[in-house]
């Protein structure tokens, strides 16, 4: 049974939907099976009047390669393991601390699981069709590793720049990679994209996983990083080198210029042993529009050498002729 949501997930700061706030927006916790975690978390009324809130739960996992969560309904799994009030009521603008536990099975499987607690200002109730709707409500992802013995399995697909390209016009280029999980609990990769020149000399060092994305078991997730001039005004759009006009494409090649033939090195460590992973990709800038113009103009300044040494030399030879 699918969860109908409206769920918006921050990285870092507290996140909400016109009434409420909740924070953290992500907790990872480790336990023991037949263990209880206890923990807080804070909730904010932001309207000016008072509210009451009500609590849900949702295993979710992962849809697509973009690390987007999947919420199904808690009839087994994490979601049956937590407890919290069953509403709670906050004053205007008022914050309160809210408490759960987790009570992890005696039996539970070693490895991942995943939920979220969802806040809302209506109790959820089953609709037609066996559909749980949630509503416009917002919820904190509770990541959570059972110990034991765990499968860690991984490693990198694919890397390359984004749409396969290997010949650009100008910065900026958009690499992408994608790493599969075969073990049985969500894995962090974390490392660099280096950048060469082909002398070997490093130009750029970029984050693998600015995000600290997580890729949950049994599933593959896309990674993307860009590699840009460092200045104001660059939008990842233009990474697609979209079809442009020949100046809009001049421009643009002036003020993003690079040339000649360069190598993307991707090392990546994961997993609670720190597995290491290296891939490589190699790809060509080369500004068509500036070395045309370029040739074109230094064409033009020859012509006119030529022309200016002729007209010198008859110049030289009448004055001779004169005398």
């Amino acid at each position: 049974m699918i969860i109908s949501f409206l769920f918006v997930v921050g990285s870092m700061l507290p996140f909400g939907v016109a009434a409420l706030t909740v924070s953290p927006v992500r907790i990872e916790l480790t336990g023991d099976p037949g263990t209880v975690i206890e923990d807080e978390m804070n909730l904010t009324n932001e309207q000016e009047e008072t509210k009451t809130f009500y609590s849900s739960f949702g295993n979710f996992e992962a849809t697509g390669e973009t690390g987007t969560p999947s919420f199904v309904s808690a009839e087994e799994g994490l979601a049956t393991w937590i407890e919290t009030d069953s509403s709670i009521t906050l004053g205007p603008k008022e914050e309160k601390k809210v408490s759960y536990s987790i009570a992890i099975p005696k039996d539970a499987d070693p490895g991942g699981h995943f939920a979220a607690i969802f806040w809302g200002t209506s109790p959820s109730g089953n609709e037609e069709g066996g559909q749980v709707s949630i509503g416009a409500k917002v919820g904190i992802l509770i990541l959570l590793r059972v110990s034991g013995e765990i499968k860690e399995e991984g490693g990198i697909l694919e890397f390359g720049a984004k749409d396969n390209q290997k010949f650009f016009s100008a910065l900026p280029v958009q690499f992408v990679y994608r790493f599969q999980n075969g073990g049985g609990d969500r894995v962090k990769p974390e490392g660099k994209v280096t950048i060469k020149n082909i002398f070997g000399k490093t130009l750029a060092v970029l984050p693998a996983n600015k995000s600290e994305g997580n890729v949950l078991p049994q599933s593959i997730r896309k990674f993307e990083m860009i590699w840009e001039k460092e200045k104001e005004g660059t939008s990842e759009q233009e990474a697609a080198n979209n079809k442009e006009g020949f100046l809009a494409g001049l421009k643009k090649e002036w003020n993003n210029f690079a040339f000649g033939r360069y190598t993307a090195i991707l090392n990546l460590e994961y997993g609670t042993t720190g597995e290491k992973a290296q891939a490589s990709f190699k790809f060509f800038i080369i500004p068509w529009r500036v070395l045309s113009i370029s040739f074109f103009i230094l064409a033009v300044l020859v012509f006119l050498f030529i022309i200016g040494i002729k007209r010198y030399n008859k110049w030289i030879i009448a004055k001779a002729k004169a005398e």
